[in-house]
This record gives C-alpha cells, structure tokens and sequence, in this order.
C-alpha cells in the first residue's frame, strides 16, 4: 500500500515540479506515463513542449530524485504522444476562419506577429516570464504552424 502511495504521489506530483522550474504551462501539455527500471517516461502532446521540457531535463531529474529517493529514478525520458487529451478548448469555426484570413493577408511584419500573439495558446506564452525564452518559444510556434501548412 505505501509503495502504491508512493507511485500516486509521483504522478500527481507533475504539475508542482514543473511550476517549480518555471514551465508551469508545460504540464497541461504533457504527463508521467510511467516509471520503469528508474526511468520516468513523459509523454507531450506536441514536439515544441518535448522541447521545451528538454530544455529543463537535468533540473527535473534532480527534483524527482529529491522528492522520491526511494523510487531510484535514474533519468528522464520524453516522448511525443498524440493520446493525451488536449488542455484547451478549441477554438470554435468562427475563431478558425478568422485566423486562416490573417495568414492569408499580404506578409508584413506586422501581420506576421499578430497570428501568434492571437493564437489560442498565447495565455501559455504569456505565462512564462523569462522574456527573450518566451519570443523564441513564440517563433518556433510559428515556425511550426508554417511548416504544417505546406
């Protein structure tokens, strides 16, 4: 019973480890899926938030061997899963419509910026403080949305 506590509390434990290393956003996109022979598999629902967690990996290691010693947790391993249910609701067909006509208005600077700042993940941008983190994070979204388009 106590080990099986223990496994509860890691899971649940997600979302408090990644506000502690200032990727708060992340957990709403990703999850533990599993720990096995020491390694904590993580799964996100889209390769700029893998990166991003990629980025705190070392940090969020040392957090789980801190808070759970006893489970022997020996690395970090992340994945792409389309499985996970998403976090924020859909933009409705108007919203969608709206947003195809922006990108197809002539490419200024301007218009170029706006999309992401408009995008229904800007509240998850907005929550990460670190400024210069933020505008690349912002331009590898849009680098990303290009590149599905094509």
């Amino acid at each position: 019973m106590k080990k099986a506590q223990g496994y509860s509390k890691l899971f649940d434990s997600w979302a408090d480890i990644t506000a502690k290393n200032g990727i708060a956003s992340a957990a709403a996109y990703s999850r533990i899926k599993e720990l096995e022979k020491g390694i904590l598999l993580v799964e996100t629902d889209h390769p700029g938030w893998k990166q991003i967690l990629q980025t705190k990996q070392t940090k969020l290691l040392n957090d789980f061997r801190r808070r759970f010693p006893d489970m022997d947790i020996s690395a970090i391993s992340l994945m792409l899963s389309r499985d996970l249910p998403p976090s924020e609701p859909q933009p409705d067909e108007k919203t969608k419509t709206e947003s195809e006509e922006e990108t197809s208005k002539p490419n200024t600077a301007e218009t170029a910026e706006q999309p992401a700042v408009e995008s229904p993940s800007a509240s998850a941008y907005n929550a990460i403080k670190d400024r210069a983190f933020r505008e690349k994070l912002m331009k590898l979204g849009e680098s990303i949305a290009e590149r599905e388009k094509a």
